[in-house]
């Protein structure tokens, strides 16, 4: 006869640490997709599979005995090839041994780095809508966060509001260019108002660049590495996944000073220690061979993102089309005023097409009626779902 678990469960008080976090909206959205038979546009995954070599140098190491630990700051071949790709696109310097470390996924990167900083009484500056794993770090690392709101349409920070905010607990400042969850990308002004908050301040800063080769229309990607004064500041996090179309592989990397890179190690190593052996081994074997696929990366998605913005013509949305990233923000204040939380449910389960609500990403929502919508979907996807959409 089978106990159960629950019958033996002893009477204890278990004390949150993250009472108000619940389950994340990409999994809620991503699960009620899949029950309700419902394009998925929610959750930013493609629908495609990666390159055929990069997935071909990657099942040679499996089947060929690179099944072992790797080293813990990640494999040296991988850190090289990291190290040359940041100094050909941003003119850094970059030593692979002491200041990039290989970790399992950009959120397990955010967290070490974000742990690397935060001291218990620390204050952290995140901008809504931001992304959902900024806080709890901050929160488990006992910090708190100070919320900036970003306005539509343009969702540009106000420098001069986050000039104000810092005060003596401001340790750090968290930045993500290209914007999930709204294709916002950085300008030089950007750049500007990051130098002169942190100018002679004892502030960190943590640059989520994930989306860093998919920005549109000719834009650069201004990241922090191009920057001495604040890469010297800097944990900089990028993704594999987001790159190579393998999000499930969880491959990412930061770059970071010396003395960061240290620190971020020291719990890096006590997080996941470190990250699949075949997968690093085909990453550096890819990437060191083929970089015309990252340099091609924002023509592909931008291809993307036109035919479904042209798919969409004559329907009752509103857009502008996204400068970075292959998410695109759809006004629906013409269909309906329904909250976006409630009507993304509701759109899934009638009209069966998902997308994501970003009030969920502000401390106080603003009065705004978006739904993010991931173009990373194989085309004939998106005509389908375009399809619906231009029926609402």
């Amino acid at each position: 006869m089978l106990w159960k678990l629950s019958d033996t469960q002893p009477e204890l008080a278990l004390n949150s640490k993250l009472p108000s976090v619940g389950t994340t909206i990409f999994t809620v959205m991503s699960k009620l997709a899949a029950d309700e038979g419902a394009i998925n546009l929610s959750q930013g995954y493609p629908d495609f599979d990666g390159p055929p070599l990069l997935l071909e140098r990657v099942s040679h190491y499996l089947t060929n005995g690179y099944n072992q630990y790797p080293p813990m700051a990640g494999i040296e071949p991988l850190r090289a090839v990291i190290a040359n790709k940041v100094g050909t696109l941003y003119g850094a310097a970059i030593d692979p041994e002491t200041e990039v470390t290989v970790t399992s996924g950009a959120t397990e990167a955010l967290f070490c780095a974000i742990t690397a900083v935060i001291q218990p009484g620390d204050e952290a500056i995140v901008f809504d809508p931001c992304y959902d794993s900024y806080e709890p770090a901050v929160t488990l690392a006992g910090g708190t966060c100070r919320h900036i709101p970003l306005r539509a349409p343009g969702f540009r920070i106000d420098w001069n509001r986050v000039a104000d905010a810092i005060g003596p607990k401001t340790r750090l400042i968290m930045t993500n260019t290209p914007h999930n969850p709204t294709g916002a990308v950085w300008d030089a002004a950007d750049i500007d108002g990051l130098r002169t908050v942190t100018a002679e301040r004892d502030l960190y800063v943590v640059a989520d660049e994930v989306y860093e080769h998919i920005v549109f229309d000719g834009r650069p990607h201004l990241s922090l590495a191009r920057y001495p004064d604040l890469l010297a500041r800097s944990f900089v996090v990028s993704s594999f996944g987001k790159t190579y179309h393998t999000t499930g592989w969880k491959v990412a990397y930061c770059v970071a000073p010396p003395e960061l890179t240290a620190e971020f190690r020291r719990i890096h190593q006590f997080v996941t220690f470190t990250t699949a052996t075949p997968l690093q081994y085909g990453i550096a074997d890819f990437l060191g061979k083929c970089p015309e696929h990252h340099e091609n990366l924002a023509a592909f998605y931008q291809a993307k993102r036109d035919l479904f913005c042209n798919f969409l013509t004559g329907s009752r949305f509103k857009l502008t089309p996204s400068a970075g990233t292959f998410f695109q923000l759809l006004d629906y204040g013409e269909i309906t005023n329904e909250a976006d939380a409630e009507l993304a449910r509701r759109w899934t389960r009638e009209e069966k097409v998902a997308s994501i609500p970003i009030s969920v990403f502000y401390e106080e929502p603003p009065r705004q009626q978006f739904l993010r919508f991931c173009f990373a979907k194989d085309d004939a996807t998106l005509e389908r779902a375009a399809e619906i959409l231009c029926r609402l």
